[in-house]
């Protein structure tokens, strides 16, 4: 079992950026690559970013390259997600998801187990 909490959210102004981070439990944090999802309201959820369990290859969504940074710290069990240039329609919760079989994908049903989300706003 792994327990997921992001943390990071917030108002900000395009533009502007912002850090989320998810802490997971457990030792088996280094097993398992991680993935970042986001929900806006009407919408269905998106893949954003996932990271392998080395941390070794990412991939992005192309609504977020060069504009996000997925990286992981494996003494601290925490995966991060670095977000600038922000624009409105990055508004959403934003879900970290951990994929016990390290795919590193970008579907949601590849992904074992999720954070409660973070809410992200992006003021124009």
């Amino acid at each position: 079992q792994v327990q997921l909490v992001e943390s990071g959210g917030g108002l900000v102004q395009a533009g502007g950026s912002l850090r989320l981070s998810c802490a997971a439990s457990g030792r088996t944090f280094s097993r398992y690559s991680m993935g970042w999802f986001r929900q806006a309201p009407g919408k269905e959820r998106e893949f954003v970013a996932a990271i392998s369990r080395n941390g070794g290859y990412t991939y992005y969504a192309d609504s977020v390259k060069g504009r996000f940074a997925v990286t992981r710290d494996s003494a601290k069990s925490t995966v991060y997600l670095e977000m600038n240039s922000l624009k409105p329609e990055d508004t959403a919760v934003y879900y970290c998801a951990a994929d016990t079989l390290n795919r590193s994908g970008s579907r949601a049903y590849e992904y074992d187990y999720w954070g409660q989300g973070t809410q992200v706003t992006v003021s124009s």
